[in-house]
């Protein structure tokens, strides 16, 4: 399976982007291979709305099963949660650490939006 984590560059040592709609880039990581493929999120960076919808659909496109990063709004929820994408918060840290989370069960399915739109 897949997971996107949201991120500040295109690193495993890079910060998890505490932001999804309006996150950097994705790392996307194959968790059966241990590949990995960046995601850039430029276009979403300054959207007036939408963010979230658009960087769901473009990580839904990726094949992604899940999803980390510091917060998730209502739109980007609802558009993930169509996709059958389980969704996970972090509160800061690397990416790689976040992967390692994952694996290791630590993390938490969120059920519902942690912020408001246009976070």
């Amino acid at each position: 399976m897949k997971i996107a984590i949201t991120a500040e560059k295109n690193d495993l040592s890079s910060p998890v982007d505490t932001r999804f709609g309006r996150a950097r880039g994705f790392i996307i990581y194959d968790v059966e291979s241990g590949e990995t493929a960046f995601v850039d999120n430029n276009q979403n960076l300054q959207a007036a709305q939408g963010a979230g919808i658009q960087a769901a659909r473009n990580v839904i496109n990726t094949g992604v099963g899940a999803v980390i990063t510091g917060n998730v709004g209502p739109k980007a929820y609802s558009t993930l949660s169509s996709g059958n994408v389980e969704m996970y918060l972090v509160n800061g840290g690397s990416v790689e650490q976040a992967i390692e989370d994952y694996k290791q069960g630590r993390l938490s399915k969120v059920s519902g939006a942690n912020v408001e739109g246009h976070w």
